[in-house]
């Protein structure tokens, strides 16, 4: 019994010493600037932006195929940061805004096609039932209105509160 302690413990300690042996060796140094701005996004990992999750986006937004406003959780603030930090300009026209669903209840037939979609689970019903999307809980990620066979849900510009309002910039004059 003895023996075979001993013996797994040297095979365990031997393979493990040689894992740490080749991650040294192999390592590979990633993007700095990759991470500098996934740091910058906001962590939400919803998938509003189209890429899986935020170091997808923000892999994308480093090599060019993604615009810094590609990030609606994120909003104005972040967008702008980001174009800062990459000594990009945004465009005049990119005007982001954070999306919530609404179901039309003369429109739902209760397919629940929307709640298997929505990755954040705010959506709410049963099979043939009205469903609801409770707004604390929806990203805005528009995978539940592609899905829905009806189109009873529509994506809608979240109201400006104090929390989402951002400051517009003052007019130049000339």
């Amino acid at each position: 019994m003895l023996t075979a302690v001993i013996s797994l413990a040297a095979i365990s300690s031997g393979l493990g010493l040689a894992l740490g042996l080749a991650s040294r060796k192999f390592h590979v140094e990633g993007n700095s600037l990759v991470a500098e701005v996934q740091a910058m996004l906001p962590a939400a990992n919803c998938g509003q932006c189209g890429f899986p999750g935020c170091a997808g986006a923000a892999e994308a937004i480093v090599d060019g195929s993604a615009a810094p406003t590609c990030c609606p959780p994120g909003g104005k603030v972040v967008a702008q940061a980001i174009a800062d930090h990459l000594g990009i300009t945004l465009a005049a026209g990119e005007d982001i805004r954070p999306t919530i669903a609404l179901i039309q209840d003369h429109l739902c037939i209760g397919c629940t096609k929307c709640i298997k979609n929505c990755p954040s689970d705010a959506i709410i019903g049963a099979t043939k039932q009205l469903h609801i999307v409770m707004d604390e809980a929806c990203t805005g990620c528009n995978q539940c209105a592609e899905k829905c066979p009806t189109g009873a849900i529509e994506m809608l510009e979240l109201p400006q509160s104090i929390h989402n309002w951002v400051m517009p910039q003052p007019a130049r004059y000339s």
